[in-house]
């Protein structure tokens, strides 16, 4: 409890607190981030799923997806610190850090797959790596979910 008080009284998260324009402004960058991890992520998921070549537009994809991902965890940590107990209590925010570590883990997986690198290098797309797309496009949907349902709570 003593490192959440502490959290929540590092001078951004006391930044952030003071002033409402900041926080809009993290949040929306936060939604930013996140906007660029799923626009990056559901077409490259989508056309794994469809079986259609993507070698082309692969690396693309994941740098943007990993580089939304960052900019996402980054911001949402910040704005995680303005009230973190509170967080803590929210089964919404509980449900999206389940989800998301889900996700991660899918991403890991996946990425860690044989089968996926011969996909992104242009060749056959087995079933293996179309389930992980399937539950990946799932995870991340429902990520977006559940962190619109935390300002509900």
């Amino acid at each position: 409890m003593e490192f959440l008080d502490a959290l929540g009284h590092w001078p951004g998260a006391v930044w952030l607190q003071r002033h409402y324009v900041a926080y809009l402004v993290v949040n929306a960058a936060h939604i930013l981030g996140f906007a660029l991890v799923v626009g990056a992520i559901l077409p490259l998921d989508l056309r794994l799923m469809r079986g259609g070549p993507v070698a082309a537009v692969a690396p693309l994809l994941i740098r943007a997806a990993g580089l939304g991902l960052g900019f996402a965890v980054l911001t949402g940590l910040w704005l995680f610190s303005v009230k973190p107990a509170d967080y803590l209590a929210n089964p919404a925010f509980l449900w999206k850090l389940g989800l998301f570590a889900c996700a991660l883990l899918n991403i890991g997986l996946q990425h860690a797959a044989p089968g996926y690198r011969i996909a992104l290098a242009g060749g056959a797309i087995g079933a293996r790596v179309r389930a992980h797309a399937a539950a990946s496009l799932l995870l991340w949907l429902a990520i977006l979910l559940a962190g619109r349902w935390i300002g509900f709570l």
